[in-house]
């Protein structure tokens, strides 16, 4: 085991030096690059209803940017002061952005109006212009962002990385934050698997064949086919063409989960690959003063598109319950 960890970390030194550039934000490979992936982002947009206002917020760290789509239904009863509807604020996984909402935001809309951002530093419509070198200022963005629009709380929803990009906002700024949703998020509730890392490090290196990315992309959705996929062929082209240059998500420790004082929904699907879905949900359960815990039957990693009436039913029943 220590031979193979060795070989890991040689390994991942490798990804970090033959990937190095001087450049200290992210940013895109070529204009040839940043092209293929718009077009991608453009006809997975497609599949969404038509945004009620799109909106550019201006932070330290860079241009945020969210999406409106406006409410399409009566609520669920959870209502800020003079008398409209908490919203919804959705993060999306790694390279995913806003188009990972497809069959999410008609559901979710029914509750509120919805929000929807593009992760600071990843592939998406927002764009980094100073470096983000800690978990605090990953707070801090998002918290600017958050104070930016007309509300004064705000329902978050995290998958995946921005799971942890909800819990890391509530833990240095939860000043906007009614309540927490999140979908198998990772480095939450229990580290990455030994094998999931091992097969992302292909994965990462742009001038490997598309078929690799697609395959691990594939791994991660429990093995559905991918190829043809606007999403999905979006994910892989952000994967190809964009340097991410953000920390390392520091993993949350069950102490520090247990400070957070608010109510917090985890949805966990069982077979996700990037964790140990039992033991997540077990410490879900353990360290959360406020939490409800469900884990989702034979769910991949990519529960949010094969499991969105469910999702949306979870959530809009966990929001009544939490006024």
């Amino acid at each position: 085991m220590r031979v193979l960890l060795v070989l890991l970390g040689l390994s991942a030194l490798v990804v970090v030096f033959v990937m190095r550039t001087p450049a200290p934000v992210g940013h895109w490979d070529s204009a040839e690059g940043q092209d293929r992936f718009l077009r991608s982002y453009t006809e997975a947009f497609a599949a969404l209803p038509a945004p009620a206002d799109t909106i550019d917020v201006r932070t330290d760290f860079g241009i945020v940017r969210v999406y409106r789509f406006a409410s399409t239904g009566a609520g669920t009863g959870d209502e800020a002061a003079g008398g409209r509807t908490v919203p919804l604020v959705l993060l999306p996984g790694r390279a995913s952005a806003t188009p990972v909402w497809a069959d999410n935001v008609p559901l979710l809309s029914t509750i509120s109006d919805v929000y929807t951002i593009d992760l600071l530093g990843e592939p998406g419509m927002s764009v980094q212009d100073r470096p983000i070198e800690s978990d605090e200022e990953q707070a801090e963005w998002l918290h600017q962002t958050l104070r930016a629009l007309p509300s004064d709380e705000f329902h978050l929803v995290g998958l995946s990385i921005g799971g942890w990009t909800a819990v890391n906002l509530a833990l240095h700024r939860p000043d906007h934050i009614a309540s927490m949703t999140v979908i198998d998020p990772v480095y939450v509730f229990a580290d990455m698997p030994l094998g999931t890392i091992v097969r992302s490090i292909p994965a990462a290196l742009p001038w490997l064949p598309k078929s690799w990315r697609d395959s691990f992309n594939s791994y991660t959705a429990g093995g559905a086919p991918v190829e043809d996929e606007p999403v999905a062929e979006m994910i892989e082209a952000g994967m190809q063409h964009y340097q991410l240059r953000l920390p390392q998500p520091t993993r949350i420790s069950e102490e520090r989960l247990s400070r957070l004082d608010l109510p917090v929904l985890a949805i966990i699907a069982e077979e996700s690959v990037m964790h140990d879905a039992r033991s997540a949900a077990e410490t879900a359960r353990r360290s959360l003063q406020r939490g409800t815990v469900r884990l989702y039957p034979g769910a991949s990693h990519a529960v949010n598109g094969e499991q969105p009436e469910q999702l949306a039913a979870d959530i809009a029943d966990f929001i009544a319950s939490h006024p």
